[in-house]
Order: C-alpha cells, then structure tokens, then sequence
C-alpha cells in the first residue's frame, strides 16, 4: 500500500521478505533492502561485541527477494581507548563492518549501515554529547566502503553542517520513530543543512496503525499513512540535492 511511494522498503528476513514475496506486495518502482536476524538482545550485544549472524548473508538477499542489505549497529567511535587487556569494542565493531563490506562486494548487493548512539556506563548523555558521538560514528564509518550511511539527526543545523563538514558518501536521516510534525521539520534541516540524500522512516509514518485491524487498518494506511509519506517525499525532493554537492 505504502511502496508506490518510497524508493525502497526496509524488512526482516524471516517473516517480512518472504511474505512479501509471495503476495508480490512489493510495488515495482521500489527495492527492498533487510538485515541480517539478530538474536534478542541485539542492541545492547551490538554495542558491546557486534557479530553479522551469517543465516542471512549478503548473498541471501539475491535468493530472498532482498536487493540491499542493511546491518544495525551501536558504534561509540568516541569511547576511551581501552585499558590493557580489555577488548577494543569500536575497533571490533569496525571489523566487523568491513566483514559486511567485503561479503556485499562479493555478492554485488549494496550495503546501508544503520549507526546508532548508547551511553556509555556511568555517562550522562548531553545533547552535545550526543551530537559529538554522532559525528564521531559517522566519521569512523565515512572511511570505510559503504554504499549509504543511515544515521540520527544530531539535534541541531549546526550538528547537520558538521556532518556535512565531513562525510564523502551519501546518507539518510533515520526518523528515530518522532512525531510526523517534528519528523518533516529534520528532513528540511538535515537536507538543507547537512546534506542528507534522503530519510528512512517508518512509525513516524504508520505508527497509530498496529491499534487497528482489518477494513480500519487499511483505511488509516489509506487516508493518513499514504498522505504522510506523500509529504516527506516532497519536503525532500524540495530540499535535497545531490550529496556531491556537499563532498568537498
């Protein structure tokens, strides 16, 4: 219902890419990119020593439907160096994103990497402090080969344009799951200002969805999801340009 008007869907593995391959759901104008399963617990596994699970490899995207692949990670690229004999868990997280990069070579499928911020134990997250690992994650990953960076929106124009100060490959700013309001008022800015080539979103689109079902589910996707996206769509294309313009 939704995919006519987005450039790709993003799905997962198990239950999301091969349901939507078999109702052919997927509208033609439109990838699908999906991630790798990760166990529960992901997140705070990922921050700490995070491991691409090889049930779903790059080269499985080609055989399920998928035409990209998207890994999720929890890089703190500002972290302390770590003390003799403790692990180097920004250098692993690193390795293990260049793992990703050589597979996808390999396979010929483009890869998005999905950064997200943690507190650090003991640590009180400013909103300055949140900007700078942002731009210390996105610095990091800027080195490494990847095909679209899909990162937070730093808090500010200021955090934008330091983005755009250093990033040499496209990205697109994550929705983070904000009100649709806000979530238009990012694009403009991180467009604008930072030189992002587009957003990833999803419940900042259809979150009042999962409380309906049946002809009411389809109704909202039909009246308010659909226009919603109709309008992120425009607020990009108003605001975007090619992200060279912004790679010095």
């Amino acid at each position: 219902m939704l995919t006519p008007a987005a450039s790709g869907l993003l799905s997962d593995p198990t239950y999301g890419v091969p349901a939507i391959a078999r109702a052919n759901a997927l509208a033609r104008t439109a990838g699908c990119s999906s991630r790798p399963s990760q166990p529960s617990g992901a997140a705070s596994v990922v921050s700490r020593a995070p491991t691409a699970t090889r049930n779903w490899t790059p080269g499985g995207c080609l055989t399920r439907a998928a035409t990209a692949y998207k890994f999720f990670l929890q890089l703190r690229a500002d972290r302390p160096a770590p003390a003799p004999g403790e692990p180097d868990l920004a250098g692993e997280a690193l390795a293990v994103v260049n793992e990703i990069i050589r597979d996808c070579r390999a396979a010929g499928v483009p890869v998005v990497i999905e950064n997200l911020i943690y507190r650090l134990p003991g640590e009180e997250l400013s909103a300055r402090a949140r900007e700078d690992a942002i731009i210390e994650a996105a610095r990091a990953l800027n080195d490494l080969d990847i095909d679209l960076l899909k990162l937070e929106y730093p808090g500010s124009p200021q955090g934008c344009r330091r983005l755009a100060g250093i990033l040499r490959r496209p990205w697109a700013v994550l929705s983070a799951g904000v009100p649709f309001d806000q979530f238009t008022d990012i694009i403009k800015i991180a467009t604008t200002d930072g030189g992002a080539s587009g957003f990833i979103a999803g419940r900042s689109v259809w979150r009042e969805v999962v409380s309906r079902t049946g002809a009411q589910r389809q109704e909202f996707l039909t009246t308010v999801a659909l226009p919603r996206l109709d309008r992120l769509v425009a607020v990009a294309g108003e605001s975007a340009r090619p992200w060279t313009e912004f790679s010095r």
